[in-house]
């Protein structure tokens, strides 16, 4: 197998300035660099180790949070992407040595080029894979954990310049730190992923009643591989959606799954957010719109390409996890609070189901979860919404999603995590004078203002 045939293409950018994805983060670096090699890399981290400066590493902008904002070395991998290795352990794995800015649209071809693809995915595919991770990113089904479960072994380039090696077997805590780490303790260059068979997915989706979701939620999710749905606010309906293997030849790519795609889902969408920014009374209607306008999907493709969707009209997110059992409660609690207040949003509550795990900083740590997300569109009012939703996540254990909005506090965070502690003593071990960390990221862990 040749080099050439495991590299993904590049790309690459020289702008200054830096925006996330939904506008609601900016800054100006010094240096916003884009290695191509580890030694790039390492002379940029030792020059500002050196320096007592600041490096942050960006994937694609698609966290809503501070996470990576710095006036003074932003980092982009996007010039270090593809598959190394592969590894055969058993018909039913293989392990996949990946670079760690590979974009996760990129690795599902690359996979399926090799007849492998990753067990489960979001439902947005532009993230690197190191960002994916490191933020704990999900997608959905109870028999499957966020996308850091799949990794077994990765490789950190640590603020001394060193290349570290941490896997279940070597330097174990340093591994359940890194898994979910907000890219705190060094740069990941390497990422061993654990790949089942490139599958296909037989993708079914369908408007009903909330109240008929709810009755038949347990069914749903026990005998569905993948399973979610989302509630159009002020209406009765959900959009319900269900992804199980199948053998089945692939029939997707139609032209009504590419119109209903890209005219519907985003430029239609498009149209009417635009309404609800300029006059947004009309949300409620625009909402009973948008739940009417719900078609019948039945389409069977490779996993890869069933898991995302384009998501081209831009908004604010803010995600929690609950304990699973508190599942119906909240979201009870979540439509009662849109209706008292009656909020201006038309934008549907995701709602997704995820298996425990054992990472350090994985909001599924230690309990089987269920994911509630609420959006605001890209210029709408959204902070007093999130603030009166996240008040009722908190009553019930909620740990926010890192990459998406919140207000917690250090001390609210390290009474969520049993961990927490621990991820701060590796992170200081690791990285004694904060070079990984900005002022964000130092609020977060309640890590001292950094000496001028």
């Amino acid at each position: 197998m040749s080099q050439k045939s495991l590299m993904a293409p590049t790309s690459t950018g020289s702008a200054r300035n830096w925006r996330n994805w939904s506008g609601s983060v900016a800054c100006t670096p010094q240096n916003f660099a884009h290695p191509s090699t580890i030694e790039e890399l390492r002379k940029l981290v030792l020059q500002a180790s050196t320096a007592g400066g600041q490096v942050r590493v960006v994937g694609a902008g698609h966290s809503f949070t501070p996470l990576v904002q710095t006036n003074d070395i932003l980092i982009s991998l996007d010039n270090w992407q593809g598959i190394e290795h592969v590894e055969k352990v058993d018909e039913r794995q293989d392990i996949v040595t990946v670079r760690a800015g590979t974009k996760l649209s990129t690795l599902g071809k690359l996979l399926h080029e090799h007849g492998l693809a990753q067990e489960n995915l979001g439902d947005i595919d532009v993230q690197s894979i190191a960002g994916a991770i490191s933020t704990g990113t999900h997608g959905t089904g109870i028999q499957f954990g966020s996308i850091a479960t799949q990794v077994v072994g990765l490789t950190l380039l640590t603020a001394q310049g060193e290349e570290l090696e941490c896997s279940p077997e070597k330097h174990p805590d340093i591994f359940k730190a890194a898994q979910v780490s907000l890219g705190s303790l060094g740069i990941l260059t390497h990422i061993k992923l654990r790949t089942v068979p490139s599958k296909r997915l037989h993708y079914r989706s369908h408007r009903e009643s909330l109240e008929s979701c709810l009755e038949h939620l347990e069914s749903y999710k026990q005998e569905n591989s993948h399973f979610e749905f989302y509630w159009l606010p002020h209406t009765k309906w959900v959009q319900t959606k269900f992804a199980n293997e199948t053998e089945a030849a692939p029939n997707a790519g139609s032209l009504w799954s590419t119109i209903n795609q890209v005219a519907l889902e985003n430029g239609l969408y498009w149209l009417l957010s635009e309404a609800c920014r300029l006059f947004p009374r009309l949300t409620p209607t625009i909402s009973r719109i948008s739940a009417m306008g719900i078609s019948p999907v039945d389409e069977v493709d490779y996993s890869h390409l069933i898991f995302a969707t384009p998501r081209w009209v831009r908004f604010q997110e803010m995600e929690y996890n609950i304990p699973a059992e508190h599942f119906t409660t909240v979201l009870a609690e979540v439509r009662r609070c849109i209706e008292k207040h009656n909020f201006e949003v038309h934008f549907p509550i995701e709602c997704r189901f995820v298996r425990g795990d054992d990472i350090w900083l994985s909001p599924a740590y230690q309990r089987d979860s269920a994911y509630i997300a609420v959006h605001m569109y890209r210029g709408m009012r959204y902070k007093d919404y999130f603030q009166a939703i996240e008040e009722i996540y908190q009553h019930y254990q909620g740990r926010p999603h890192w990459g998406k909005m919140h207000t917690l506090t250090a001390e609210q965070l390290a009474s969520l995590y049993p961990c927490w502690e621990d991820f701060k003593r590796i992170r200081t071990q690791l990285d004694p004078q904060g070079l990984f960390l900005n002022d964000y990221l130092r609020v977060l862990f309640g890590v001292p203002p950094a000496s001028v």
